[in-house]
């Protein structure tokens, strides 16, 4: 299929944020993704979604031009450069980090344009489309300053450069000599947020105290392995898809990024997965970010109740960024999807499904947290007792399994591992701290549950531990049994499923997470590899002793990330990056498998 080229690739993205939000800034200098005022927020910049109709920020150099794009060190601040014949020129983007909480509601995004060699033609454009094109909005000009108002928002756009507008959108073009400079400033205003100009002297302010926090922020990490600028870069992606006012971290910044070109695998992923909660924790406490696992526990402490009663047990598989339930799934008709990759999506039903793996990894994050952050309280301990028990009794259920699947419920072994693993958590914190805990009942559902899958989730014939009892499918959720010290790195079933997997998942270090002719899943065609489970794979290596297979095969991964070290879902056939971007447990399982890597290299 033929590239439609109103569309970058997914991976020619960088992404800046203030805590709340994001926006996505292509390698062309266009903003085509943003969402105001929070990530689950309707969209203003939505052109990764709809060329035509989405909206758009442009800011770019007005002549033929190539073009590069990093960080600016040790921080979220995006520089993207033109190289032109006549000059270079670069745009330097980032929004500020506010402390006061009435400023951080303003949203600020910045975008200082320079010429830095030679003399360069620029052209802007600003094009919001708002609530996912689905608003009109008025344009008011006041001077310097020009807002945009529709029902639902108000930005206010100041520039340092004279501006036109037709009425809808805004535009500009400008020449810069070397050394010269203009500001763009996009501003939420309305609701006590007043309107505030954006002059030279106070972008260059917001961009010093931008830097100063990021690279203060980095200052904690403890992580001085081979791989410290990505496992920097991942842990600073990390923060930037946290939601400060509650601690949530969500799964990717994006909606229906497809896995697949023109298939229908698009997914709302602005959401907070318990899932995510062990991996968070274990990641951020390994890093010695404790105050953002801190965050994490107080986000899972408020907003997820443990003693719920509903239809699939007292925890559901993801919550808003706020902490509601209740996350209803729409398709947006009106736009194409990324190059006609429909339908686009918002919410997620997913929400509804069984999956009973997530019960060990939040116990699981409780017991790390307990061993290397604060000891778990009393009342914590009850709720924790209460999901244990929940477990005991319902362990044994077919569900919808680890990959959201739309196909029927089935015995997935991952979902019975993760069972062990919540049971086996709370058993090792009632030894280590002498609480109160109904251990018989608890070691015998444990131990049932490990025979269980010894015998039904292992294939003689496979030779390997599979994806759902009595079958013969492979599934690369098994990489986590020695990760989650069900079985010995070295047992030597372990040994046989890791080659298993390798002959029937991997291809060159990217692993697939299933064959989906061989186990349908209610979903229409094939999909990329998962970079997650690439990771998994490499970790799982290391813990078995082969220790160079998994150097190669990370260095190998690293090949595949982005050109700033980003990470969409999943790594398509020819190496494009796919779904969701950049997607938050990549990068969490990329600082586990450096983590431990460094660790088994000596």
């Amino acid at each position: 299929m033929q590239a439609d080229t109103r569309y970058l690739p997914i991976g020619e993205h960088g992404l800046i944020g203030d805590l709340r939000t994001v926006a996505l800034v292509g390698t062309n200098g266009t903003i085509d993704w943003y969402c105001c005022p929070s990530f689950d927020a309707p969209s203003v910049f939505a052109s990764i979604l709809d060329a035509d109709r989405g909206g758009s920020f442009e800011l770019a150099a007005d002549t033929p031009a190539t073009t590069k794009q990093f960080y600016f060190p040790d921080t979220n601040v995006l520089i993207t450069r033109f190289f032109a014949d006549d000059g270079v020129g670069e745009i330097q983007d980032f929004m500020p980090i506010a402390d006061d909480s009435r400023e951080a509601d303003r949203h600020r995004l910045i975008r200082r344009v320079s010429c830095v060699r030679g003399t360069l033609p620029f052209r802007a454009r600003v094009a919001p489309r708002f609530d996912y094109a689905r608003q009109e909005h008025t344009v008011h000009r006041d001077g310097s300053r020009t807002t945009f108002q529709s029902p639902s928002l108000a930005l206010a756009l100041s520039a340092s450069v004279p501006v036109e507008t037709d009425g809808r959108d805004v535009w500009s073009a400008f020449e810069l000599k070397e050394g010269e400079h203009a500001v763009f400033a996009l501003d939420r205003v309305g609701l006590g947020i007043t309107p505030r100009g954006c002059p030279m002297e106070e972008a260059e302010r917001e961009f010093v105290a931008t830097v100063r926090y990021w690279r203060r922020w980095l200052s904690a990490s403890r992580y001085r392995g081979r791989w410290r600028e990505v496992v920097h870069r991942s842990a600073l992606t990390l923060k930037l898809l946290t939601y400060a006012p509650t601690g949530g971290i969500v799964a990717a910044p994006t909606t229906s990024l497809p896995e697949r070109i023109a298939g229908g695998r698009n997914w709302d992923y602005r959401y907070v997965w318990i899932r995510d909660a062990a991996f968070c924790v274990y990641a951020l406490l390994r890093l010695g970010f404790t105050e953002e696992a801190d965050a994490f526990m107080g986000f899972l402490s408020r907003h997820v109740p443990l003693s719920g009663d509903g239809p699939n047990g007292p925890l559901q598989i993801m919550y808003g960024i706020d902490g509601r339930c209740d996350l209803p799934e729409h398709e947006l008709n009106h736009l194409e999807g990324y190059r006609a990759s429909a339908p686009v999506r918002i919410g997620n039903a997913a929400a509804g499904q069984l999956q009973l793996d997530i019960y060990g990894a939040l116990i699981d994050s409780v017991y790390l947290y307990n061993k290397w952050g604060d000891p778990i309280s009393s009342d914590r301990w009850d709720q924790v007792c209460t999901l244990v028990n929940w477990v005991c009794d319902n362990w044994d259920q077919p569900d919808e399994g680890i990959w959201e699947t739309r196909g029927g419920r089935k015995n997935f072994v991952y979902s019975r591992l993760m069972c062990w693993v919540a049971i086996e958590r709370a058993m090792r914190m009632a030894a280590q701290r002498g609480l109160p805990a109904d251990i018989p009942r608890w070691r015998a559902n444990r131990d049932t549950i490990y025979r269980d899958i010894m015998r039904q989730g292992w294939s003689e014939r496979a030779g390997a531990f599979v994806q759902h009892f009595d079958e013969d499918v492979l599934d690369a959720s098994i990489l986590m049994m020695p990760l989650a010290k069900f079985v010995s790195p070295t047992d030597p079933k372990w040994l046989s499923t890791l080659d298993a997997l390798g002959l029937g998942l991997v291809s060159d270090s990217l692993v697939y997470r299933y064959d989906p002719e061989v186990s349908p899943d209610g979903l229409e065609g094939p999909e990329g590899t998962f970079s997650i489970c690439s990771f998994w794979y490499v970790e799982a290596l290391a813990r078995a002793g082969r220790v160079d297979e998994a150097r190669l095969a990370f260095e190998k991964m690293l090949t595949y990330a982005n050109h700033l070290g980003l990470y969409a879902e999943e790594i398509g056939h020819t190496g494009e990056q796919l779904g969701n971007f950049p997607q938050a447990i990549t990068h969490l399982a990329l600082i586990s498998a450096a983590f431990n890597l460094d660790h088994a290299l000596g």
